[in-house]
């Protein structure tokens, strides 16, 4: 598995220690508001990660497990995750990202989705990546335009109405 290292994030494969501090962060409401599904109990976040570990198998790419370099501490998952069943055309891989509540607000999840971007275009050729949202997620909707998305339009998915953002390729801003 493809780790990537940025200047404060290491994007790193899932380990057995990830799911206790995994399922913490999952079961807090307020970090899980915008997800759709509500907080999760450990069992539940148990099968996320299956699911996540599963799709590195299937697709070669997908959500890696997130550090501090700092710290070493683990903070979330940021990356890549193609959803088959997404309605709007056929580009179907989704930047996403979930992080810890005590490390909001300082530009990780930016930069953690621009290293994913950046892999996604550069190493996996991708021609567009999207991104997904609930409409009153502000802080994920901030990151999707720092990262460079810009607004294709509201779809309902997964019986939720979500807006969507996007970027292509030959459009790509970043950074360095």
């Amino acid at each position: 598995m493809v780790e990537i290292e940025t200047e404060r994030l290491l994007l790193r494969g899932w380990r057995d220690g990830d799911l206790e501090p995994y399922a913490r962060i999952c079961a807090e409401p307020e970090v899980m508001l915008y997800m759709g599904r509500g907080a999760m109990g450990r069992g539940q976040t148990a099968e996320s990660v299956g699911r996540y570990v599963r799709h590195w198998e299937k697709y070669g790419y997908g959500l890696w497990a997130v550090e501090d370099r700092t710290s070493g501490a683990f903070i979330g998952r940021i990356g890549l995750m193609r959803h088959d069943d997404w309605p709007e055309g056929a580009h179907k891989t989704e930047v996403g990202w979930l992080l810890d509540r005590s490390f909001w607000g300082r530009g990780f999840a930016t930069e953690g989705a621009l290293a994913s971007i950046r892999h996604g275009f550069e190493e996996l050729k991708l021609g567009r990546i999207i991104s997904i949202a609930i409409p009153g997620n502000q802080a994920s909707l901030r990151v999707m335009e720092k990262a460079g998305l810009t607004h294709r339009g509201q779809a309902r998915w997964k019986g939720l109405d979500v807006v969507w953002y996007a970027i292509d390729r030959e459009n790509k801003q970043t950074g360095s």
